[in-house]
This record gives C-alpha cells, structure tokens and sequence, in this order.
C-alpha cells in the first residue's frame, strides 16, 4: 500500500477502509470507517493534518493538501472531510472543511478556509473561494461558487445512494486485489 511517513508521523488507516495501490497516502492522515481511497489520489498530509471521516470516497486523481504556518494563520489550516462525503473525480482540496453528508463535484476545487455545510452539493467545475461558507442543503456552481437553489429531495436520495455505491464497490475493489496477488 502507497503509504508513507513524514518525519515520524504515520497516516492512520482504519482497517475497513479501503486504499487503492495506485494512491499515495503521505504522513499526517487519518482515515476513518468503510472509506475509499481510489487511484491516482494524492493525500499529503506534511505541514498540517488531513482527517477523513467514516463512509467517505475520495474518487480517482483528486489532491488533498493543508496549509502551512503563516503569521495570518499561527496553526496553518487542516483538512477536515466529514462523514459520508463524496469528492467527485480530480477534485482539488486545499486546507478547508467539508462537512457530512456533502458532495464535490468533478474537478471542484475548494481552497483554504472554505466550509462546505452538511447536504451541500458543489458542482463539476465549480471554484470555492478561501474563507467562502456554502450553506447546507443547497446546490453551488460556478467560479466563484454561488448558490443556485436548495437540493431537490431526489438530489439527496441520489447523494446518499452514491455513498452506499461507493462502499460496496471498494469491497470488491479490495476481494479483487486480493485474488490477484
């Protein structure tokens, strides 16, 4: 498993989790229950620490990084990843907070200080400004990201049926890897 140290700190892995060989997982991580780590995903937790709740999938090419020490921010600024979210594909997150049961569409980026609320859905493509808060259960787009409208009740049906999805797909991502080695 592509998982490594930074001076002394190990990432920390629950063993229902799931990490594809093709991620990298660098020092101060943690990850929590039945979530998913999946190719080419980039977790480098080196000037701050990333915590990735429980049910969680981090899809395919995203990049997870932290913010360092400076005079504005004396502790740097973690990542914080919620329960149940989903980070869509080549997703970029940079020292900010999503909260549980929240959604980031292909190729979002969200930057530092940002706060996702519970059952918000960040649309593909979309930019989330630092420091910017996006307000729960409604629908955000575009560059900066706005808010478009609240979430349809199918919208969230949808988003909690995409979580299931994803942990019954790294099980058997994992019972694969497993027969093939």
């Amino acid at each position: 498993m592509p998982v490594r140290a930074f001076e002394g700190i190990h990432p920390t892995i629950d063993p229902t989790a799931f990490v594809h060989p093709d991620a990298m997982v660098i020092g101060d991580v943690w990850i929590g229950p039945e979530s998913s780590i999946w190719p080419g995903v980039v977790i480098r937790g080196d000037v701050n620490a990333i915590r990735i709740g429980a049910g969680t999938s981090i899809q395919d090419g995203s990049v997870l990084h932290v913010s360092r020490v400076t005079a504005r921010h004396p502790q740097g600024i973690p990542l914080q990843i919620g329960d149940r979210v989903i980070v869509g594909h080549h997703v970029n997150l940079h020292a900010c907070t999503l909260q549980d049961d929240c959604m980031i569409g292909i190729g979002a980026i969200v930057l530092d200080g940002a706060v996702v609320e519970s059952g918000a859905m960040v649309g593909a493509g979309s930019l989330v400004p630092p420091g910017k808060r996006l307000t729960a259960g409604q629908l955000w787009i575009g560059a900066p990201a706005k808010a478009l409208r609240p979430l349809t009740p199918e919208e969230r049906e949808a988003m909690a049926a995409t979580v299931d999805s994803y942990r019954t797909l790294s099980t058997r991502h994992a019972r694969s890897l497993r027969e093939t080695i």
